[in-house]
């Protein structure tokens, strides 16, 4: 990526074609618009960069700051029942209703038992965790979303997101996100489409380059490394956005993307059911009826011992969560929680009457536009890969920060030399679209429909425009008078 940048070889070490090519007029256009993205759009980018690369870094400090929370005194020989873990949860804390409970296959891990609590807001739980060899409860805190993030990662997925601005804030990080894949594409091209005497230079920086043509160098060469990861960030980025995250769940929705949902609801077939329930079956035969209704089901219930044993029937093993009926003629839902690679994500529903499971929903029955959703969106969290994927993200966002202050400094670099006070490189001349008309056209009738979709990348680049437009009119108008 090269947002202020231009060639700095003398112009005769890279002659103008006497036969103008689609390149030669382009070219112009992309730095114009790569300059202003670069300078006006780089703040929200250095932002995002930054606090992306705290949340990067939260799954690993949610471990140390609530390690006495999260992992057990002294790991045991047996599991206590699930039953007796949740009873002693709800005696330390019997001012909330059981919402769900999370066991681990970490055997240093504690039970999270989730209990809804008044008073909490919309969306947290009070998180007991309980010592699953002892009984012991090791502590409580609030539980947030539904990967249940604790206070800090809480905090910091928040700085991330909004700034802590709430609602407003959410307009900083889509405009990050909408413009991050054009300023990545753009740089990309303008680095490529430079003319040099080896390959080793596009690849790697230039040893003996000095001044502008060295943060050039590094800058490129980050930037070509960084851009594969910067586009996944971007698309998965957006998902969550306001404007543009619920137009992409509109073409979710028409591409029969959505992620299915597992039925709940006593007396009917075991299959998945919701707004992609055709997907379980992949043309196999049609699910026999549901059998005709019996004679009423006893008032006791089976024990959430049961209903863990009747998953685990169905191959069910790993991290679990099971939730409870959300009331008369619900069954309990058992799923697994592995969102890392290998991915488990493997669901049952378990009549709490006799313990029969009475629907299931296999991962590998998603349809694959779900799947590529749930990996992109774990990959952005670092959840896929573990470890890994979040020193990526983290290089990730450190390679942004960098390319971001090499793009200033490269700006502050091409300032006149005999200037004095704050004088910054003056922005590529306007015009560059007469040069090649077809590109342009084919680029404006793309911005338009990019920017439909992508409101807060089609908003800003029009007002670019006009005001580059006007600008331009003035100083003509200027000259004119002068003349």
């Amino acid at each position: 990526m090269t947002f202020p940048t231009t060639a700095d070889t003398p112009a005769a070490a890279e002659p103008t074609p006497t036969t103008p090519t689609a390149w030669a007029g382009l070219r112009p256009v992309l730095l114009r618009v790569h300059f202003y993205a670069g300078v006006l759009i780089a703040p929200f980018l250095l932002v995002a960069a930054v606090t992306g690369l705290l949340y990067a870094a939260s799954h690993q400090i949610e471990k140390v700051v609530y390690a006495d929370q999260l992992t057990v005194a002294q790991v045991g020989t047996t599991a206590l029942p699930l039953s007796r873990q949740i009873d002693a949860a709800r005696a330390a804390h019997p001012e909330g209703s059981l919402a769900l409970v999370r066991t681990s296959d970490d055997p240093e891990a504690t039970t999270q038992v989730l209990l809804n609590v008044p008073g909490l807001a919309e969306g947290v739980r009070r998180a007991v965790f309980v010592d699953p060899y002892t009984a012991e409860v090791r502590g409580a805190l609030e539980s947030f979303g539904g990967d249940g993030a604790l206070p800090i990662r809480t905090w910091l997925d928040k700085l991330h997101a909004n700034l802590l601005l709430g609602e407003p804030g959410r307009i900083y990080s889509e405009l990050a996100a909408s413009w991050l894949w054009v300023v990545a594409l753009g740089g990309l091209a303008l680095w490529i489409g430079r003319r040099r005497t080896s390959r080793r230079a596009l690849l790697l920086p230039e040893r003996a380059a000095r001044g502008r043509r060295r943060s050039l160098s590094w800058h490129g060469v980050v930037g070509l490394w960084a851009t594969a990861g910067l586009l996944g960030l971007s698309v998965t980025g957006l998902t969550w956005s306001t404007y543009a995250g619920a137009n992409i769940e509109q073409l979710r929705t028409s591409l029969d993307w959505s992620t299915p949902v597992i039925s709940t609801k006593l007396g009917t077939a075991p299959a998945a059911t919701g707004e992609h329930s055709g997907h379980e079956g992949h043309g196999a035969p049609a699910p026999a009826p549901a059998p005709a209704p019996g004679p009423a089901a006893p008032t006791a219930e089976v024990g959430v011992d049961q209903v863990l044993a009747a998953a685990a029937a169905k191959g069910l093993d790993g991290p679990l969560e099971l939730v409870p009926p959300k009331g008369p003629g619900k069954a309990y839902v058992v799923k697994q929680t592995d969102k890392q690679w290998p991915v488990r994500l493997d669901q049952v529903a378990v009549d709490p009457a006799d313990g029969r499971v009475v629907s299931e929903l296999r991962y590998a029955d998603y349809p694959l536009g779900a799947k590529l959703t749930r990996i992109g969106i774990d990959t952005h969290t670092g959840l896929f890969l573990g470890l890994a994927n979040q020193l990526a993200l983290m290089a990730l966002a450190g390679g942004l920060i960098v390319l971001t202050v090499l793009g200033y400094r490269m700006w502050w670099q091409r300032r006149p030399t005999r200037a004095t006070g704050l004088t910054f490189g003056r922005p590529y001349p306007r015009g560059a679209w007469r040069q090649s008309p077809k590109a342009t056209a084919a680029l404006a009738l793309t911005a338009v429909a990019v920017g439909w979709f992508l409101p807060l990348l089609g908003i800003p680049l029009a007002a670019f425009l006009l005001v580059d437009l006007l600008l331009g009119l003035r100083t003509r108008g200027r000259a004119t008078t002068d003349a």
